[in-house]
């Protein structure tokens, strides 16, 4: 009998009794053999970071021993031997999810942590009878686990547990932190980044640093937050990234376990759609898919956008923000399968995306936006990086048309095209217009190079992994065409554009005229006699703020 994908199954336990399962508990041995005081993982949201972190408390946690006795019974870590199995059971474990966090302001946040500690105190609530731990932690315990604790109070916390039950227990805490960086993500971008930098830095720095009663931790989380000093005191930390080779294949699925998978479901003949949609992640030296896309797929049958409708895309907001004419072009080429070379900084804060290139960029990579294809081997730091599948495409292309219009339906743009490729230049004009005078204040028609450029970005996104591709300042004939879009079937019509700048709305038609011109004269249609396409609709387009005017070839008698 074939069982269920776990989609959204984070309990270990429950996913080994009732779920499909891939095992991943080598990675339980690799940290036994090589673990860092301190290692902070970091991987995109939704590729099982927490699930992750849930098998390590069923394994080490003491108070998990009568539950985990056969739980990784045939399991890699069980044949690796009884050094390993000899471990289990053995902790005290505390584990701290962060994920679930968000508040919209310091003071929900702070009520949010207020909440969240007190009902991870609940859990311990045997450390109040321990006959080794002294009066006055009992009491700091309680007045906790009441809610009566300061914000101060709460940011120490977790030190206050580990020492309680090292005393109970004799011996050092193994402690787990899950997402420690969502509660960052949100306070960037509901703007109380300052307050929630300083708890943290006060809360991680209290348990993490010099912490006599610490056996080892692990966190995972998207980015490592370094300048605010959050991590700047802790010799002890091991940032194993998405560029780290160390435990590269631990987290997300690997080609094998996906094969393996399609195989067992008897579908080994979608691998290559698959590979297409959800493959195309490089995690150090690891190949990696994306696991909660593919389980999706295999529990639906069908492709669809699933990691990228459970995330907020903020990071693409920042981006489009700030997008100059470099950085839309070379979206451009990203879109059309492309890669772009950046030295990335992996010491980076979110207060530096919108003015650091490299942050941004760093931070696109690590939330699984791109990923990298090859590193430099002459420049430190320098990464030629690609959006890894179809899937990550869509989501550029929905981001970018929900950020160049405003009320602008998907019919719009649909019928645009229609327009354009059956040579309807009325219509394609008067449609144009409805959707420049929607156009996000980002593409400032005042400034006429971004302005141009947006346009051509919106177009690239329309058309990406449709039957045409978009190709932009190309040489052709006798000079460079602004915008050329070639149909991959000879059969049809390909489109070629060329834009004007009209200082008054007076100029519009004049301007539009010579932009045609420019494109007989110059001979821009000579690439597409190249491509064996014989119709060519030819665009001369002008353009003054938001108001436009398109001339096309005269038809002949």
């Amino acid at each position: 009998m074939k069982k269920a994908m776990p989609i959204g199954i984070e309990d270990f336990q429950e996913l080994r009794g009732r779920y499909y399962f891939v095992d991943k508990t080598d990675f339980i041995r690799q940290l036994i053999d090589q673990h860092s005081k301190v290692t902070l993982l970091t991987r995109p949201r939704r590729f099982g970071k927490t699930l992750t972190m849930n098998m390590l408390k069923y394994f080490f946690a003491i108070d998990k021993e009568k539950e985990s006795r056969h739980l990784f019974d045939g399991l890699a870590i069980e044949r690796a031997g009884q050094k390993y199995m000899q471990e289990r059971g053995q902790y005290p474990v505390v584990f701290v999810t962060l994920k679930d966090t968000s508040a919209l302001n310091w003071e929900s946040m702070q009520e949010y942590f207020r909440l969240y500690i007190s009902s991870l105190f609940l859990r311990y609530r045997y450390l109040e009878q321990s006959p080794t731990v002294p009066v006055e932690m009992k009491q700091q315990f309680q007045d906790i686990i009441a809610r009566k604790a300061s914000s101060s109070d709460i940011s120490y916390a977790l030190a206050l547990l580990l020492t309680m039950l090292r005393q109970h227990h004799g011996k050092k805490v193994i402690l787990l932190i899950d997402e420690y960086d969502a509660p960052i993500q949100q306070a960037w971008e509901n703007d109380f980044y300052k307050e929630c930098i300083s708890f943290m830095k006060q809360m991680l720095g209290s348990v993490l640093k010099g912490n006599e009663n610490l056996e080892f931790a692990v966190m995972t989380g998207v980015l490592r937050v370094a300048k605010e000093s959050i991590f700047s005191d802790l010799n002890n930390l091991d940032v194993c990234s998405v560029l780290s080779t160390r435990y590269d294949d631990v987290i997300g699925f690997t080609p094998d376990e996906v094969k393996k998978m399609a195989e067992d479901l008897g579908i080994e003949n979608r691998l290559p759609e698959i590979k297409q949609w959800y493959d195309g992640y490089r995690f150090g030296q690891a190949e990696i898919y994306n696991p909660w896309s593919v389980i999706n797929f295999f529990r639906n049958g069908e492709f669809g956008d699933y990691w990228v409708n459970t995330s907020a895309n903020g990071i693409l907001h920042v981006l489009l923000e700030h997008a100059d004419a470099e950085r839309i072009e070379a979206l451009q080429d990203l879109l059309a399968g492309g890669t772009i070379s950046v030295t990335l900084n992996e010491r980076v804060i979110y207060e530096d995306i919108g003015r650091d290139k490299s942050a941004l960029y760093t931070l696109l990579l690590t939330t699984g936006y791109l990923t990298a294809e090859s590193v430099s081997r002459t420049r430190r730091n320098r990464y030629v990086l690609r959006i890894p599948n179809d899937e990550i495409r869509d989501v550029y292309a929905t981001e970018i048309l929900n950020h160049l219009a405003h009320g602008i339906d998907t019919d719009t743009f649909d019928d645009l095209f229609d327009y354009l490729f059956h040579g309807d230049h009325v219509r394609f004009a008067r449609q144009l217009q409805k959707i420049l005078t929607g156009m996000a204040s980002t593409f400032d028609t005042a400034n006429k190079e971004s302005f141009y450029h947006g346009f051509m970005l919106g177009l690239t996104a329309l058309l990406q992994g449709s039957s045409y591709a978009v190709e932009s300042n190309r040489e052709s004939g006798y000079g460079r065409f602004d915008l050329a879009i070639f149909p991959k079937d000879t059969q049809k019509a390909g489109v070629i554009m060329e834009f004007k700048a009209a200082a008054s709305e007076d100029e519009l038609q004049t301007k539009a005229e010579e932009a045609l011109a420019q494109i007989e004269d110059r001979a821009y249609d000579t690439e597409f006699k190249k491509r064996g396409l014989a119709e060519v609709w030819k665009y001369g387009m002008a353009f003054c703020g938001k108001k436009i005017y398109v001339a096309v070839p005269k038809k002949s008698d």
